[in-house]
């Protein structure tokens, strides 16, 4: 039988009445002895409906992790994944992998690998006793399977297909079985960033063809292969086959997705002891990160920032309670990803031959000077100041801070400042006029669009609120609007139903790694979407001249060796990007993660995309 509560009641009502992150800056000013405003926010927690609580308690004797993202899955199959984080970092494994800390390609189901002297030729060499979840052998037969029947199959539309597409032909590295352990891919020129389109955990993951292989000679009633739509969400996660360190075991949506231990994983450590060391992780759908902060002070979740970094006002909270909290705040420097703001710059039109974007607004969107007065009437230093808390790093260019292509303003990189009157000199200089302060177009149009991003994510959701208000300084409505993050990539990759939209991309060292972002044939171009396989039919999509451009300097830098030559190319690129704007770069994280005490074995940096990249060497332990 419940007894009554004084707390829970004024938990309740607190939950009820104020932001969660008001009630933060309240406990924050008054200080944890308030024992009322404690005790009520700790409180509020137990009215979600998920308890991870109970999940310690059900587990005591098990050794587990628990941590959060803010939305569920959008698929359990490794082709058709579009989103990050996913559960792909957990479950599968790739030929090679990407040292989170110093970014060298190491071995991980392939032992060891040979490229030949012409660079037309790579041979990978498999652990031998290599299976999968289920008990089954993992070959040779599976890595061919899934780059030749998976990854190069014009029917299947995976966002992994441009990573290894080579030259203008955009053809494919050809797999060859050897035996069973050793597996040769013929490229038909050189392509520097192979290895790198090899390696996890962002990287091309192995599949298994005697689960799969059945799903690519059948077709739905929808016309597709059968494959496209195995494995989605309503799968039974324990049906799912896997490589990687864990394997799901259930899945409830909207609350947890719970992981275990693979006993069939390969890795072992220094001893011979069998990884991951950790048992079980329990992944929490939490769509808001002040939620998520709540849960974390609370001593519920035991990470808080690995998939995408802290919000920086959590880090001088955070970093205060440490000591008394029991964990750590890791700073790994610049994150390696971008954000960004988008148009949709879309001439095609669906099926029915009507167009994906109002024409009217298209006209606004593919004018080059209307794109950059947008990006001089957004106070990005204000951004950085206010919502970073001076912690975050101006962006002005699609490759990585970290990369060693990533081009400065000083080395000829066109920047686009605050500058207001600047903004307001490009629109009248295009046909725009102004009236009582409104923005018109050239027929008198008043100019306002739709402004999307994730819900939940307050970072974004705040960026927004500013775009909203620079923008109005020049005359033009935004109707900002946050939506869950799985509905938002249905409309950009999907429907291609959106104005403009707000979002973040994973980064790294590798600049062809974006190559499905840059390239005009690629899965997650957005701004510009060219019909994807087993998408229904689009009429009149063409790429504008400087997509042809960008197209050209990616598969001139993917086949170019010479570092030096390399380097150039891709600060032409770059240059490109930023003298068209096809997207507006705005502030990008710094690297943050909190993590609790008992989690042992971290290797943070700013470089993966992922700060728990090393999940399989994690331990957990008891006590302070």
């Amino acid at each position: 039988m419940k007894r009554w509560n004084w707390t829970w009641d004024v938990g309740l009502w607190l939950s009820r009445n104020f932001d969660v992150s008001q009630i933060v800056r309240w406990i924050d000013a008054v200080g944890q002895r308030s024992l009322l405003l404690f005790l009520a926010i700790a409180l509020l927690v137990p009215l979600s409906s998920c308890q991870p609580t109970l999940y310690k308690t059900k587990a005591a004797a098990q050794s587990q992790l628990i941590l959060s993202t803010l939305s569920d899955p959008n698929t359990f199959n490794f082709a058709n994944k579009n989103t990050f984080p996913n559960i792909f970092l957990f479950t599968y494994e790739c030929l090679t992998n990407e040292n989170g800390v110093t970014g060298e390609i190491e071995p991980a189901l392939a032992e060891s690998w040979q490229v030949s002297k012409d660079n037309k030729r790579v041979v990978f060499k498999l652990r031998p006793g290599l299976k999968w979840s289920d008990g089954q052998p993992l070959t040779a037969d599976d890595v061919v399977f899934t780059y030749q029947d998976i990854v190069a199959n014009p029917a299947i539309p995976t966002d992994a297909k441009e990573s290894i597409q080579i030259g203008e032909n955009k053809a494919y590295p050809q797999p060859r079985k050897l035996d069973d352990l050793t597996v040769e891919f013929t490229l038909p020129e050189p392509f520097a960033p192979f290895l790198r389109a090899t390696a996890g955990p962002d990287g091309i993951a192995i599949q298994p063809k005697h689960i799969l292989a059945e799903t690519l000679t059948t077709k739905g009633s929808d016309g597709n292969l059968t494959f496209l739509s195995t494995w989605g969400t309503n799968t039974d996660p324990k049906k799912v086959v896997v490589n990687g360190p864990y394997l799901m075991e259930s899945y409830v949506a909207g609350q947890r997705l719970v992981f275990r231990r693979n006993p069939y994983y390969w890795r072992k450590d220094a001893q011979g002891n069998p990884l991951p060391y950790v048992e079980r992780i329990i992944w929490q759908f939490i769509e808001n990160t002040d939620t998520q902060l709540l849960r974390f002070r609370s001593g519920e979740l035991d990470v808080m920032g690995d998939a995408r970094p802290l919000r920086p006002e959590y880090y001088s909270l955070l970093k205060r309670e440490e000591a008394r909290g029991n964990f750590q705040v890791y700073n790994g420097g610049p994150w390696s990803g971008v954000l960004y703001l988008t148009f949709n710059l879309n001439k095609a039109t669906n099926k029915d031959g009507k167009p994906f974007v109002d024409p009217i607004k298209l006209r606004w969107f593919s004018n080059l000077s209307f794109r950059q007065a947008i990006a001089h009437a957004i106070d990005r230093q204000k951004i950085n100041t206010n919502i970073f808390r001076g912690l975050g790093i101006v962006l002005n260019s699609p490759i990585s801070v970290q990369s060693p292509y990533f081009l400065k303003p000083e080395q000829g990189l066109k920047t686009y400042d605050y500058n207001l009157e600047k903004a307001k000199q490009l629109l009248l200089g295009a046909g725009f006029q102004y009236k009582q302060n409104q923005l018109l177009d050239a027929e008198g149009h008043p100019v306002r669009f739709t402004l999307m991003t994730n819900s939940g994510n307050k970072v974004r959701e705040a960026i927004g609120a500013q775009v909203k208000e620079d923008l109005s300084k020049i005359g033009i409505q935004v109707d900002f609007t946050p939506l869950n993050f799985n509905v938002l990539v249905e409309k950009t990759s999907g429907s291609r139903e959106w104005d403009a939209h707000m979002i973040g991309f994973t980064g790294g060292i590798e600049p062809h790694s974006a190559a499905n972002l840059w390239l005009s044939s690629g899965a997650s171009h957005s701004f510009n979407l060219k019909q994807q396989p087993g998408q229904p039919p689009i009429q009149g999509w063409q790429p504008y001249k400087f997509e042809q451009e960008i197209d050209r300097l990616m598969v001139a830098g993917a086949r170019e060796l010479d570092e030096a030559k390399r380097r150039q190319v891709y600060a032409d690129y770059q240059r490109v990007v930023q003298e068209n704007l096809p997207v507006i770069f705005l502030v990008n994280d710094r690297a943050l993660m909190a993590a609790r005490n008992t989690v042992q074995g971290l290797r943070y940096s700013g470089l993966p995309s992922w700060g728990l990249w090393n999940i399989q060497d994690l331990k957990m332990t008891t006590g302070k």
